[in-house]
């Protein structure tokens, strides 16, 4: 065999192998569409709107916030479609009484959940129309640090329903 056949035997020999190595390869999973108002990673369950047993004032949001992301989050904020404002309230302690008061920036780490329950964190819906009504849905969006946002939808519930 000639020198330049050994050449051309090699190369083959190399360009086949290359190939069938490429063919191993596992090709990377498309990445994940970005949904306008959703942040990735973020899960938002058992949400849900219990109105006010007294019409005029705040409806109260419950929901539970699972993260899955690498790095931490803060939930800055909300918003509720067809209320003049919202804000994410805590109960803590002050003067050796419990009370109600709003709440700073609520961390959630990867892997956590964070629940919004009564006696704890909700958000409080303030001056909601008076058209919404039990069995419908609320649009809720929370705002996250760094400006983003994450929207749901939160089952309405009549004041006497479990909350």
């Amino acid at each position: 065999m000639s020198l330049a056949q050994l050449k051309a035997a090699g190369l083959g020999l190399g360009l086949g192998a290359a190939l069938a190595l490429a063919g191993c390869a596992e090709e990377a999973p498309p990445a994940p569409e970005a949904v306008e108002g959703v942040f990735p990673g973020l899960e938002i369950t058992n949400a849900r709107l219990v109105l006010p047993p007294v019409s005029g004032n705040p409806a109260a949001i419950y929901f539970d916030a699972t993260y899955a992301g690498e790095r931490g989050i803060s939930i800055t904020g909300a918003e509720v479609a067809g209320a003049e404002s919202a804000t994410v309230h805590a109960m803590m302690e002050y003067d050796f009484e419990m009370t109600m008061a709003e709440a700073g920036p609520i961390a959630i780490r990867g892997g956590e959940t964070q629940t919004f329950e009564p006696g704890g964190l909700h958000v409080m819906a303030i001056g909601l129309d008076e058209s919404v009504d039990a069995g419908d849905t609320a649009e809720v969006t929370l705002k996250i640090s760094g400006g983003k946002t994450h929207r749901f939808d939160a089952e309405v519930r009549a004041a006497g329903e479990e909350r």
